[in-house]
């Protein structure tokens, strides 16, 4: 999507704590497919939302398996039967010409876990793994329309420049700390431990939901 070029503003992201825990989790290579699964979810009006077009599924596919995992940044929220709810990509932007490299954002959001806020917690997670990164400026890409991106971004102190119908939200970010490096480090523990309770609650279930027609049938003969 094109924008006007903006300065970014000079308050540093530093997103306040909050009470309630997120169980966010680092994304592999492995989870493509739920990756992809999760995003043609999305219904041809959030799809516009989250590409800037209304992405067909061959184009969500391309954009899927173009995904490097080992230089970006993907991270999501899973529900309690292990699909994808929520997905930020934070892809890394290198600087040319001896500019500071940078690191551009975008999330979605599936209909039934809207409105708890997990955009702006997925966006707080983007902050600390860009600004270990290095990166000294978030970009975000958005159309006009999508207030709710827009809002997260001017929460955190970005400055937002519009072209049309489209927009661009630039944060400037502080460079990293022993706090950001272990903020993040705390995070990825966490929530790859929410996922192996989810995994192991998840199996027993289905374990539980095979076992019952043989009891059932056992109890009938006896």
């Amino acid at each position: 999507m094109s924008a006007s070029t903006a300065t970014p503003n000079r308050r540093s992201a530093s997103p306040a704590p909050r009470a309630a825990w997120v169980p966010i989790r680092s994304l592999a290579v492995r989870h493509r497919p739920l990756i992809l699964a999760h995003l043609l979810t999305l219904s041809e009006s959030d799809r516009y939302l989250r590409f800037g077009y209304a992405a067909s599924d061959a184009q969500v596919q391309r954009y899927v398996g173009s995904i490097d995992f080992g230089r970006d940044e993907v991270v999501g929220i899973f529900d309690e039967t292990l699909a994808l709810v929520a997905v930020a990509h934070l892809a890394r932007i290198d600087g040319s010409a001896g500019a500071a490299p940078m690191a551009e954002f975008g999330v979605s959001v599936l209909p039934r876990a809207r409105g708890r806020g997990w955009g702006s917690r997925l966006f707080e997670r983007a902050v600390l793994h860009a600004r270990n990164w290095g990166a000294q400026t978030m970009i975000i890409h958005a159309l006009s329309e999508n207030t709710a991106m827009l809002r997260i971004a001017r929460k955190a102190g970005a400055t937002i420049e519009r072209d049309g119908g489209e927009a661009q939200a630039l944060l400037r970010l502080p460079p990293e700390d022993a706090a950001s490096r272990m903020d993040t480090l705390m995070a990825q523990q966490a929530g790859e431990f929410d996922y192996q309770l989810k995994l192991q609650a998840l199996r027993l279930r289905q374990w539980w939901q095979m076992m019952l027609p043989r009891a059932a049938g056992a109890h009938a003969a006896g």
